[in-house]
């Protein structure tokens, strides 16, 4: 490792008051995000997704080896090839692989089979995690930390999603390799999530929900509570 190897920090200090105003808006934005089932199939810039798949790439990742790859899909008949094979491996959850319990907690969402949205909405971005990569040398290696790293860099892109005035919806459909299939990508990265995203339709609503408050999700020390 060789001293040009690193670059000084960028870093700029906030005065205590202004850390304290920013984190509070920050929370008030992201308070008004919720997973959106009805999508609207109004235009969205490609640019505004590519703004936030960069945003999602700068996440930390285990040695830095960003084991990610983001697929943005806008051609209709691939939405309807995945729309079609979702919903074959979701009639399946439904109807007998998933457990009462696990049922009964989707029951409040008024979930289903059904996912038009993954042909209404004008984009899904599925996004594949990688367990190994091609290195320089051309040998296969591992990554590291490649649930963690991929969990992150998801937050960062439905985080970036909303602040650029655009709805989502994290879409888990199990099992998902049909998405190497249609996609074709390679065996070697597995399904991660497809997040669904667009604006909202007009007539769209969302359940009444309730986050867990402060103490509910958080300890800390009596240091810190001054």
């Amino acid at each position: 490792m060789n001293e040009s190897d690193f670059e000084p920090l960028l870093f700029q200090e906030l005065p205590p008051e202004t850390m304290v105003e920013r984190s509070a808006a920050f929370y008030e934005t992201m308070k008004r995000r919720r997973t959106v089932r009805d999508f609207s199939s109004r235009p969205v810039p490609l640019e505004v997704i590519q703004n936030a798949v960069l945003a999602a790439g700068t996440a930390p990742s285990g040695a830095n080896l960003q084991p990610w790859h983001f697929v943005v899909v806008s051609d209709p008949a691939t939405k309807r090839e995945i729309r079609e094979a979702a919903e074959a491996v979701e009639r399946a959850f439904y109807q007998g692989r998933a457990p009462d319990e696990w049922l009964q907690a989707l029951a409040p969402l008024a979930t289903n089979a059904n996912k038009p949205f993954l042909e209404t909405a004008p984009y899904l971005i599925v996004i594949f995690l990688k367990k190994t990569f091609i290195a320089e040398d051309g040998r296969e290696r591992k990554t590291y930390y490649p649930v963690e790293s991929v969990g992150i860099a998801t937050g960062l892109l439905i985080t970036a999603l909303h602040l650029s005035g655009l709805s989502t919806l994290p879409f888990t459909p199990s099992p998902m390799r049909f998405l190497n299939r249609i996609l074709g990508r390679p065996g070697s990265e597995r399904p991660f999530l497809i997040l669904v995203t667009g604006f909202p339709a007009e007539d769209a609503k969302v359940p009444v929900i309730h986050k867990l408050p402060l103490e509910r999700i958080a300890t800390f020390d009596r240091d810190s509570c001054g």
